[in-house]
């Protein structure tokens, strides 16, 4: 199998924001290192960035709309632009992973219960076999749950049928 690493929507907006993401710090680590290991066995890295329009914190060209810096991208690494919650919806992301020949992707990033699930399923749906780094999406408190449960809820839910669930620093590229 020929693998890649995703890391989604892990923008400096997520962190500006007033309420911190849940465990973001170490989510930050964690897909630093997976990022880290990637480039040093020469697996293709795609970096998903969000644009939320017009007066969103990750408007196209904003500061918000810029990679986190601990895990921003190296020269040469795809970007993948999008303004829909999955990495698929309306890009050429399908289009970029064939032309690399990969079939399997580790994912990573946020928020875990749009962007991170969305991914998760559309790839799923397109025949890739996904790993999702257990410990390596994060989100924000709702009104209905808390970040945490939000994390634990989709781990097992996507690890029912759409993943396979791993904590990063077991995931072999």
């Amino acid at each position: 199998m020929s693998t890649a690493l995703v890391i989604i929507d892990l923008q400096q907006g997520m962190f500006s924001d007033k309420d911190a993401p849940y465990r973001g710090d170490e989510v930050l680590r964690c897909a630093g290192d997976l990022l880290k290991r990637a480039r040093a066995s020469h697996v293709p890295v795609f970096h998903v960035q969000h644009d939320g329009g017009p007066g969103d914190i990750l408007c196209k060209g904003s500061a918000g709309w810029q990679h986190h810096p601990a895990v921003a991208p190296a020269a040469g690494e795809a970007v993948i632009e999008k303004r829909h919650s999955s990495a698929f919806h309306g890009t050429d992301f399908h289009n970029h992973l064939q032309d690399a020949g990969v079939d399997r992707l580790v994912i990573a990033g946020m928020q875990t219960e749009f962007c991170v699930d969305s991914a998760c399923r559309a790839a799923a749906a397109l025949g890739y076999k996904i790993v999702l780094a257990s410990d390596a999406h994060t989100t924000f408190d709702s009104s209905a749950l808390t970040a945490d449960r939000i994390v634990e809820h989709h781990n097992r839910t996507l690890s029912g049928g759409f993943v396979e669930l791993s904590a990063s620093n077991e995931i072999q590229f």
